[in-house]
């Protein structure tokens, strides 16, 4: 098939929903989030538009069921053109001494190690051609912020050391900077905050994805 294929993960909202409807112009989109009526909603919007999507409502440390999407992946369409990773757990904000012993393990099990599983199960898809994208969010070593900052300075390390390895040989990795936006993850890290002066997750998706493409 020549249909470009592009992977959400994390598309049910935020930055990933709007990723997921800027790209669907271009991609057939394959959209992984855990809230199944978002998801509908994202559906909806892409078709609209005259695009089309898949939808694949799992959460993405459930290494079984990413497995095996990846390999429903190859056997429809045998490769990726790209993926854009969004996915995160935003923990709440607390002190690293009264650290919740679940927020922490919840923290490590979707920042980090879903990537260091979905990493090697998507890179055979991409190929030497296809593009990798995660988002920087730099809150590492900011008060409150410990599991999410630590755990998501991780997510962006390995993403980093992929980027270095496959200069030469792809696929092209990239980590983009957003801006502050609007979102629910915002929110819940900055309760009370005006909203007014923040991008919006729209808008942002098309800024990043033009930077991208320039």
């Amino acid at each position: 098939m020549t249909e470009q294929i592009a992977l959400i993960t994390g598309a049910s909202r935020g930055l990933g929903f709007a990723m997921a409807e800027a790209l669907a112009d271009s991609y057939h989109i394959v959209a992984v989030g855990r809230t199944t009526g978002a998801l509908e909603e994202l559906d909806d919007r892409i078709q609209a538009k005259g695009g089309s999507a898949t939808l694949a409502p799992m959460d993405i440390t459930k290494t079984d069921a990413m497995r095996q999407l990846c390999r429903s992946i190859h056997d429809r369409w045998g490769s990726l053109a790209l993926w854009v990773h969004t996915a995160v757990y935003a923990s709440p904000m607390m002190p690293a001494a009264h650290l919740d012993e679940k927020d922490w393990a919840k923290s490590v099990d979707v920042n980090v190690t879903a990537m260091g599983q979905l990493i090697p199960f998507i890179a055979p898809l991409l190929g030497t051609t296809g593009q990798a994208v995660f988002f920087e969010d730099d809150r590492a070593g900011q008060k409150f912020f410990g599991p999410y900052g630590a755990t998501k300075a991780a997510q962006i390390a390995l993403a980093r050391s992929w980027a270095a390895e496959t200069v030469r040989t792809g696929p092209l990795v990239h980590v983009l900077q957003p801006a502050p936006m609007s979102t629910a993850v915002r929110a819940r890290f900055f309760p009370g905050e005006d909203r007014a002066p923040l991008a919006s997750a729209t808008d942002e998706a098309h800024r990043l994805l033009a930077a991208l493409r320039g």
